[in-house]
């Protein structure tokens, strides 16, 4: 895939306030990119960033799953060069508890359908800007099954056969689609999770490094290395490997 400089880009990141969002956010405009479209719940949350960027941060009032908020968002960033479909919720629950089909919905509400419905809003934009380039935020549980973690891994399955699909419908209009696969990241999403985790500074350089090398599938972790080499030489086995430590358990 062709190389491309990150300093070229206007970009619009959802969930930009927090965790793996704000580092994307704030290595884009360390690495001198135009403008970034802050897309946040709450504008206030990223008011340190326009302290900071100034008129290069733009923070845009957007709940995911407001299909009103996506379209007037998408009205007002129409430079935008360079989407990456960040948020996401993780909720879970046990297969036997009585939540578990309401979190599912949501987590496919936020980490799948939203993202769905943003390509659709910016895949125009895009093209009429040239092409540019899409960043999903998938997981490694989104390439095979953490039980612990069962819907939200589905939801990111979801996401990864998206980012599939989109890669295929969108190569027409040179609009290069990256799949980001994270291990365990140090997030509030992942407090609860007994791991070694990386920094999301850590993470959210790999991600640009990988965009700028054209590299499709982005690994942004050493946990995340190690799972895609492993995914990649024997899906079967990893499965194998995942249930015994629900077994374990």
């Amino acid at each position: 895939m062709q190389t491309r400089k990150i300093s070229d880009s206007v970009a619009f990141v959802t969930g930009a306030n927090r965790g793996i969002g704000r580092a994307i956010t704030e290595a884009l405009l360390e690495r001198g990119v135009q403008k970034v479209y802050a897309a946040v719940r709450d504008t206030g949350t990223v008011g340190d960033l326009v302290g900071r960027y100034g008129d290069r941060v733009v923070p845009l009032a957007l709940d995911v799953t407001d299909a009103a908020q996506v379209a007037a968002t998408a009205a007002v960033a129409g430079d935008t060069t360079l989407l990456v479909n960040n948020a996401g919720v993780a909720l879970g629950g046990d297969l036997v508890s009585g939540d578990i089909v309401a979190n599912a919905r949501q987590e496919m509400e936020v980490n799948y359908f939203a993202p769905l419905e943003i390509l659709q809003s910016f895949a125009p934009i895009l093209k009429t800007n040239g092409g540019g380039g899409v960043v999903n935020m998938s997981s490694i549980a989104g390439l095979s099954n953490f039980a612990m973690l069962a819907t939200y891994s589905a939801s990111k399955a979801a996401v990864h056969s998206l980012t599939q699909a989109t890669r295929a419908l969108l190569a027409a209009q040179n609009t290069a689609v990256f799949g980001v696969y994270p291990g365990p990241v140090d997030t509030d999403m992942a407090k609860g999770i007994d791991m070694e985790k990386t920094s999301p500074q850590h993470v959210a350089n790999a991600i640009l490094d990988g965009v700028e090398a054209g590299t499709t599938d982005i690994y942004p972790d050493p946990f995340a290395e190690g799972f895609g080499q492993q995914f990649e030489d024997s899906p079967r086995a990893v499965e194998k490997q995942l249930a015994g430590m629900v077994q374990q358990g």
